[in-house]
């Protein structure tokens, strides 16, 4: 019978449970190394200070095919719904901003080892049968090397753009829930779905199947509710620091934090990864790196800070509670600041807090990819966090 309730969805396998799949192969890491794409102007920091890092396509594709020659198992933008002029400022932050999922899909084919994963805001007018759709093409144009990153919309001013309010926030991860256990009944595909809820549907169907049992899911959570709702989809959750961008107050409290996120997949008899937005400035010394770190700082561009400020706090976000303002100006949810050892060592203590991995961004990408690559993936091979990989 093709009628079924939520509590009737079936489910496919997951792709880190599959042994050749691009998940599990990845996961073979210890340290996941993964790239927050600038798919916007601006990119993670509200800054002018000179750097040549781009938001074209084309700037991105050069990325991607960089980073993965150099091992990095993982990259994805965010997503958001500016008005006219972005945040604002000099440089009219994030004002030109490519769609996510559309670019994850375009750059999947620069790359040979990366998951790309697309940012996809679920409640802002998709239906299930769709987007269900339109990722299992996404995951076959990628080989089974393609993700989304569900999430929920914190902006009133986002969802109004839509034409809808924003609904309460422990409501929008019960609405994802109902929105993604649909898809993944259509992704296994026993028999056509007829669906009474909010979301109906008659006699549904979609084929062909996910390469390897479904796409790849993440999700971005700062919150109770977001958590349960990693704990019961996700495959990789990325979270933040819930007391700011400070390394060494973060690192107090990221062990407790990350082991209540596993704790809760481990209910649903569910394993997850975890992982943090670390942005990195390096250098040969430490001086060195605290010195561009204050550069970086003295060029803040105030008039975007402030924007960006009133924005998450008409959100019910959670993610930036603690962080201070004008830290934005670098960008990022950890800092990671220091000599190429001590940015070796810091991301080994974030592993030892119990991350699987680092989203990472950078002020000036490309040239700072490099110096990442050259200085401190080296440091980590030798710290046992990373498995070296061979030349492409």
């Amino acid at each position: 019978m093709s009628h079924r309730t939520l509590e009737q969805l079936s489910s496919p396998a997951e792709p880190g449970s599959i042994a050749d799949s691009p998940l599990s192969e990845v996961l073979q890491q210890p340290l996941l190394l993964g790239v927050f794409l600038p798919l916007q102007n601006g990119a993670w920091s509200q800054s002018t200070y000179p750097r040549g890092t781009g938001w074209s396509f084309e700037y991105n594709r050069a990325l991607v095919r960089r980073a993965d020659e150099l091992g990095f198992e993982l990259g994805f933008g965010l997503s958001g719904w500016l008005p006219k002029g972005g945040h604002g400022g000099e440089q009219r932050y994030r004002e030109n901003h490519l769609d996510p999922f559309i670019a994850a899909v375009g750059l999947a084919a620069s790359a040979r080892r990366m998951i790309l994963a697309g940012t996809v805001h679920v409640l802002y007018r998709w239906h299930p049968l769709m987007l269900a759709k339109q990722l299992v093409t996404a995951d076959h144009v990628a080989a089974g090397r393609f993700g989304v990153n569900i999430v929920t919309g914190s902006s009133p001013d986002g969802a109004r753009m839509f034409g809808i309010e924003r609904a309460e926030h422990d409501a929008r991860y019960q609405q994802a829930d109902e929105f993604v256990r649909l898809m993944k009944d259509l992704w296994q595909g026993d028999d056509a779905l007829t669906y009474e809820g909010r979301y109906p549907m008659r006699e549904a169907y979609i084929s062909p199947r996910p390469r390897f049992g479904r796409p790849i899911l993440l999700s971005a959570s700062s919150s109770a509710a977001g958590f349960d709702y990693g704990a019961a989809h996700s495959d990789v959750v990325f979270t933040s620091s819930p007391v700011g961008e400070r390394f060494d107050a973060a690192i107090e409290v990221l062990p407790e934090h990350v082991a209540s996120i596993k704790r809760r997949a481990a209910a649903h008899g569910r394993k997850v990864r975890v992982i943090i937005n670390a942005t990195v400035i390096t250098g040969p010394t430490d001086a060195a790196a605290h010195a561009y770190y204050d550069d970086i700082l003295r060029h803040a561009d105030d008039a975007s800070l402030a924007s960006f400020d009133r924005e998450h706090r008409a959100s019910d976000s959670q993610a930036w509670v603690k962080h201070d303002a004008r830290a934005r100006a670098v960008g990022g949810h950890v800092h990671v600041v220091g000599s190429w050892d001590t940015v070796a060592g810091k991301l080994a203590r974030l592993h030892e807090a119990g991350m699987d991995g680092v989203q990472l961004t950078f002020y000036d990408y490309m040239p700072e990819l490099e110096l990442f690559a050259t200085h401190v993936i080296p440091r980590l091979e030798a710290l046992g966090l990373r498995h070296p990989i061979s030349p492409t």
